[in-house]
């Protein structure tokens, strides 16, 4: 059941890259022609890549509302939604409309019956092995108080990235704005940790001072070592933010490749094998967006306890 619904995912996927094959017209000696278009250039592209269109099954593609672009200052900024905004529009939904009645019913069958079966069961499970195997043993001390942000962390990436799996659908933590951001907001989380946990001794986070070495050493130390700290702080979100970028657009660049391969030769006869290692493919990309969103998540926790221990 799970193969047939993956080759069926893979052929409405390849529906609108066949719509954009080239079209083959009959010349005046009745050979065939390929004619020229631009939209026989690049089909994997539009695919991984932002727009102001959405694709929708059995419709097309649908022209997203354009708005009047802000004016700040010397800066203009667009707010027209764009496909990706769409569906981290939508991951945010299924994060509300999934865990909070998982998290209502949970409560009522603890209530009533002392345990959790089922749908509410599941998300429990899931909920305490991040809690207890991630978070809490590299947040350290009283790290309870991240345990919301990390969490929210680890399903809003998730389901953005299981959209992008779907048919039509489109993997917004394949834009590097959008990772970006989510590194950004951790960064921020990361260091008001460390401010919290340490007050004024925060300040040793930036600038390297080897108390415990004589004077001569803690001058040069201190400026070979400051431009180095203050790197390693904008190094962890670079990578948090290149690392989910990269390893969601990869699979897709891949998958799309493989299947483009039955329109590139032109002939369904050689259909099977893009299709057995599109399968293939398609399989693994379900575990990497698993594997990504608890990657990110370990890795924020990490980074929060890094910065936190100084102060214990």
């Amino acid at each position: 059941m799970r193969i047939g619904s993956l080759l069926l995912s893979l052929l409405l996927l390849a529906a609108p890259l066949a719509a954009q094959a080239p079209r083959s017209t009959l010349d005046s000696g009745g050979d065939h022609v390929t004619a020229p278009t631009s939209k026989n250039v690049d089909i994997i592209t539009p695919h991984i890549t932002d727009s102001h269109e959405l694709e929708v099954p059995f419709i097309g593609e649908v022209e997203l509302p354009r708005w009047a672009p802000l004016h700040v200052g010397g800066l203009t900024i667009d707010l027209s939604p764009t496909k990706h905004v769409i569906f981290l529009l939508l991951a945010a939904a299924l994060c509300i409309g999934i865990l909070l009645p998982a998290a209502t019913s949970n409560q009522r069958q603890t209530a009533h019956k002392g345990h959790v079966r089922g749908f509410a069961g599941a998300i429990e499970s899931i909920v305490l092995y991040i809690r207890n195997e991630v978070i809490l043993p590299n947040v350290g001390h009283h790290g309870n108080a991240y345990v919301p942000f990390l969490l929210t962390l680890f399903f809003f990436i998730l389901f953005a990235n299981l959209l992008g799996l779907l048919p039509y659908g489109s993997t917004a933590t394949g834009n590097i704005s959008v990772t970006a951001t989510l590194a950004l907001i951790t960064f921020v989380v990361v260091e008001a940790a460390g401010m919290k946990a340490q007050g004024p001794a925060y300040i040793k986070t930036i600038v390297y001072w080897p108390s415990d070495q004589p004077l001569a050493m803690k001058l040069p130390m201190t400026l070979i070592m400051t431009p180095v700290e203050i790197i390693g702080k904008f190094t962890k979100p670079f990578a948090l933010a290149i690392r989910l970028f990269a390893n969601m657009t990869a699979g897709h660049v891949v998958l799309l490749a493989l299947i483009s391969l039955i329109f590139t030769f032109g002939s369904w006869l050689v259909a099977p094998a893009p299709v057995l290692m599109g399968v293939a493919i398609s399989m693994l990309e379900l575990f990497v967006a698993f594997l990504q969103a608890f990657i990110f998540t370990l890795l924020a926790s990490v980074f929060i306890g890094l910065i936190r221990e100084g102060a214990h």
